[in-house]
C-alpha cells in the first residue's frame, strides 16, 4: 500500500518555518491552492513507487518554485536581438522618454481628456493630436483610432457600406495575424471589385471599373512584400485623377506611414502622409506604432468632410483611443517639431541610423564577457557581420548592415537549445537562428550592462 505519512497536510505546511515566508511573500490563497497541487502530484507518484520521504524533502524548493512562476509576469521586458528594429511579436515601436513621461502623467492624473478648458465644457479627444497630426501633413483634417486595421475598416465601412470599392489585384495584401485585405472589406460592408493582375494594373483597368455604384477607390502600399519583374501599377496621382474624374473618393493605405523622408537617416525612402495627400489621395491611413514610433494608434488624415463623416460613424467610440496613448501620441508628434534632432529623440529612428561600425565595436566588446559565461556550457562565440531589417511591414526587402555574436554549439539543436536556455533568463534574450547557429544583432542593444547581467544571472 502506497505511504503518505511523509507528506505534511496543507495546514502543517502553511504554519510550517518554511511555508510562513511563503505565505508572507504571495497571501495564504495563493499559497495553498499551489501546495494542494503540489501535493497532489506528489501522492500520484508514491502511487507509481516513489519515496514519500523524499518528495517531501523536495516540497519547499518545489512550491517556492512553483508559486515564483505563477507570480511571475506574462508580460515581460526582453533582449530584441533579432536584428528586426519593428517586431511585431516583440511590441514594435519603443517610445521615446517624452512619451513615456507623458504616459506616466496620464496613468495618475486627471486629464483634460474630453474637456475644453477655454469653455469648461465637453471637448473632443481628438483635439489633442488633430492640429498637428494636419500641420505636420498638410491634411485638412484628421482622426485617430486604436490601429490601422482599424482605420482601414471605419473608412471603408462609412464611404463604401453597401457599395463598390476598387483596389487592384496587386494590392490585396495579408499581413501577420491574417489581417487579409478582402476579408476587412467584407466586415466593412462593401464589395470588392478587383482590377487588373497580380503584377500588372492600368489606369484604363480602373476607369472601366467606375460605375454608379462605385463607394470608392482604394490604394495599399505593399508594405510587407514587393512585385518585381514585368509589373505596372498606375501612380498615386494619376490614380488621384481618376477618382476625382469618377466622382468617387480616393483611400490610400500608407501602413507603415512615416511622417519623415526617411533618406535623411540613410535609410530607403518610404512615401510620407504628406506626399501621398499632395498627390492628391482624399484620406490617407498609417500607423502610430511603426515609423512613426509611438504607440499603436491608426490615424486617418486628409478633406475635412471625410473625416467629420468617419467620427459620425458609431465605429467610431468602439474603436477610439484611451487617455494614455493620446498622451504618449501626443509627446510623440511633439518630436516632429524639431527634424534636425528628431533621430536622437525618437528611439526608431535612432536604432534604424545606427552606423554599422558602431555595432561592431559593441560586439567586439561584449565578445569576452558572452564566451566566458557560454563557453562552460559548451558553445563557441565569435563575432559576426549581419544584416538587420525595419520590420513591422516597412521597407520589407531593404537590410541595414549590422553586427553581432554567432553562436555555435554541440549537435544540431544546439542553437535551438541555447535559444530555450536565453528564453528562460530573467530578462529574457531573443535572438535568430541562421545556417546553424545562433546570431545575437546586437542593432537594438542599448546597454552592453544588460545583456551581461541577463547571461551571468544565477
Amino acid at each position: 500500500m502506497p505511504d503518505f505519512r511523509a507528506l505534511p497536510s496543507v495546514d502543517q505546511a502553511l504554519t510550517s518555518d518554511w511555508g510562513r515566508p511563503l505565505v508572507a511573500r504571495h497571501g495564504r490563497s495563493a499559497v495553498a491552492g499551489a501546495l494542494r497541487a503540489t501535493l497532489e502530484e506528489m501522492r500520484l507518484a508514491i502511487r507509481a513507487g516513489g519515496d514519500g520521504a523524499a518528495l517531501a524533502a523536495e516540497l519547499p524548493a518545489l512550491l517556492s518554485g512553483r508559486l515564483a512562476a505563477l507570480s511571475r509576469r506574462r508580460l515581460r521586458p526582453v533582449l530584441n536581438l533579432t536584428g528586426t528594429v519593428l517586431h511585431t511579436n516583440l511590441g514594435r515601436a519603443l517610445l521615446a522618454e517624452t512619451a513615456v513621461a507623458a504616459a506616466v502623467e496620464a496613468m495618475v492624473s486627471p486629464l483634460a481628456l474630453e474637456f475644453d478648458l477655454a469653455t469648461g465644457g465637453r471637448g473632443e479627444r481628438d483635439d489633442h493630436l488633430r492640429g498637428t497630426i494636419c500641420s505636420l501633413t498638410g491634411a485638412a483634417d484628421a482622426t485617430v483610432v486604436n490601429n490601422n486595421a482599424a482605420a482601414v475598416l471605419i473608412a471603408l465601412n462609412t464611404l463604401g457600406q453597401g457599395r463598390e470599392v476598387i483596389v487592384s489585384r496587386g494590392e490585396l495584401i495579408e499581413i501577420g495575424g491574417a489581417f487579409r485585405l478582402p476579408d476587412i472589406m467584407a466586415r466593412a460592408g462593401v464589395r470588392l471589385v478587383e482590377v487588373g493582375t497580380t503584377n500588372r494594373t492600368h489606369p484604363r483597368d480602373y476607369e472601366g471599373a467606375i460605375g454608379p455604384d462605385t463607394g470608392l477607390i482604394l490604394k495599399v502600399h505593399p508594405s510587407n512584400y514587393r512585385i518585381e519583374g514585368f509589373t505596372a501599377a498606375v501612380p498615386a496621382q494619376r490614380l488621384a485623377a481618376i477618382a476625382r474624374a469618377g466622382g468617387v473618393p480616393l483611400l490610400n493605405d500608407l501602413g507603415a506611414g512615416s511622417l519623415v523622408d526617411l533618406s535623411r537617416q540613410g535609410l530607403q525612402p518610404e512615401p510620407t502622409v504628406a506626399e501621398a495627400l499632395a498627390e492628391g489621395a482624399d484620406l490617407v491611413t498609417f500607423s502610430g506604432d511603426k515609423l512613426l514610433g509611438g504607440p499603436q494608434a491608426g490615424f486617418i488624415a486628409g478633406r475635412a468632410d471625410l473625416i467629420a463623416a468617419i467620427n459620425r460613424n458609431p465605429l467610431k467610440r468602439a474603436l477610439r483611443l484611451d487617455k494614455i496613448r493620446i498622451a504618449a501620441l501626443e509627446a510623440t508628434l511633439a518630436l516632429y517639431r524639431d527634424p534636425d534632432r528628431l533621430a536622437a529623440a525618437l528611439p526608431v529612428l535612432r536604432l534604424l541610423s545606427r552606423p554599422a561600425a558602431e555595432i561592431a565595436g559593441q560586439a567586439a566588446r561584449l565578445l569576452p564577457e558572452v564566451a566566458a559565461a557560454l563557453v562552460p556550457m559548451g558553445y563557441a562565440v565569435g563575432l559576426c557581420a549581419c544584416r538587420s531589417q525595419v520590420g513591422s511591414g516597412a521597407l520589407p526587402v531593404d537590410t541595414l548592415d549590422s553586427a553581432g555574436l554567432r553562436i555555435t554549439g554541440p549537435g544540431g539543436d544546439a542553437p535551438d537549445r541555447l535559444a530555450a536556455w536565453l528564453r528562460d533568463r530573467p530578462v529574457p534574450v531573443i535572438g535568430r537562428i541562421h545556417d546553424g547557429a545562433l546570431i545575437l544583432d546586437l542593432r537594438c542593444l542599448d546597454s552592453d550592462a544588460d545583456l551581461i547581467a541577463t547571461l551571468t544571472a544565477p
